[in-house]
């Protein structure tokens, strides 16, 4: 296997005007058309692809919630965490309080967002506008996208573990990985704690940064022999929960992703070149693919704000996976040129 060292290596250039190059140059054109900042594929551990400032950081949104899923695993083989245990027995409770049902919901509900609490979060981008009424489902029965759920996760991580996430994250994964771009300085949580006391923890980070995090996944969690992530939590997370057709609000079950543990999981086709691929996924365009059929990593950046503005467009999932699609169908193995 080849990892990358204090920077990336790049692939041998391909025969030029041959199969391989031609889809290169396809999908280069492709993203021009594209809101895109850039984007870096990774195919048998070394860059096959990149496009724009790939060294460039911004906030990635929700792929904070994958990036937390990872960093529970060794804490979960080593019994510091238990899944199962609920937010009763925690002590989790918000402004106002939880409803005793609520209360009921376990770690494990969190991770799948079923866990049947519909509190305010303290940030926004979720699905929160179409939650049911709060105690009308029972915690693991409903899927719904909830930062309520994610953002109490992180406080739950930070109580059993005694860590700090940004801390935690630093040592345990951004140090062994040797990320180039990560500042812990620049991180902190945030949101508005007069809605919820259990705020959100956003990430700043490069593509080339993210694609480290990608391939530590499409390695089972091992860097270069040593085991950041359990292989079995690895699986865990990345083994369907809640299938697209189960999915609330109908808008969401229309994307055709499943879910794990804080990762989105592709429904492609057995045919299809990302079958069995997963992702985090942040708003405007923040992507970690994981695309183990072609043994690629594809990380893809949308920054925001742009020229102080927040309300810019977006790449969507559809968008960027045709892009994602046209770089793991190319012909570009090592052992293909």
């Amino acid at each position: 296997m080849v990892f990358p060292g204090a920077s990336w290596s790049v692939a041998p250039e391909p025969e030029p005007g041959g199969a391989c190059q031609r889809d290169l140059d396809a999908t280069r054109s492709y993203l021009q058309t594209l809101d895109t900042t850039a984007l870096m594929a990774v195919q048998d551990g070394r860059v096959l692809f990149s496009e724009g400032p790939v060294q460039t950081v911004s906030i990635v949104f929700s792929v904070r919630k994958s990036v937390l899923s990872m960093m529970y695993g060794k804490y979960v083989a080593n019994g510091t965490v238990d899944l199962d245990r609920t937010l009763a027995d925690l002590g989790i409770d918000d402004v106002g309080g939880l409803l005793p049902i609520e209360r009921q919901a376990t770690l494990r509900n969190l991770l799948a967002a079923r866990s049947g609490v519909y509190h305010a979060a303290a940030n926004g981008g979720d699905d929160a506008g179409a939650a049911p009424p709060r105690g009308s489902h029972v915690p693991g029965s409903y899927f719904l996208y909830n930062n309520w759920d994610f953002n109490a996760a992180g406080t739950i991580f930070e109580r059993l573990t005694g860590r700090g996430i940004y801390r935690a994250f630093a040592d345990e994964l951004a140090t062994p990985l040797q990320l180039e771009d990560f500042e812990l300085a620049r991180h902190a949580r945030s949101g508005d704690a007069r809605r919820s006391q259990h705020l959100a923890y956003p990430f700043y980070l490069s593509a080339r940064d993210m694609a480290r995090l990608g391939y530590l996944m499409l390695r089972h969690g091992d860097w270069r022999g040593q085991q950041l992530v359990p292989a079995g939590w690895v699986e865990q997370m990345t083994h369907q929960t809640t299938p697209a057709a189960q999915m609330h609000p109908p808008h969401t079950a229309r994307r055709g992703f499943g879910y794990g543990y804080l990762w989105w999981l592709l429904e492609e086709p057995e045919g299809s070149p990302l079958s069995g691929a997963y992702m985090a996924w942040g708003i405007h365009g923040q992507y970690i693919l994981v695309v183990p059929k072609r043994e690629m990593v594809i990380a893809h950046k949308r920054q925001v704000p742009v020229a102080g503005n927040w309300k810019v467009s977006w790449v969507g999932p559809a968008a960027f996976l045709r892009a994602a699609r046209m770089l793991a169908a190319a012909p570009c193995r090592m052992g293909e040129r």
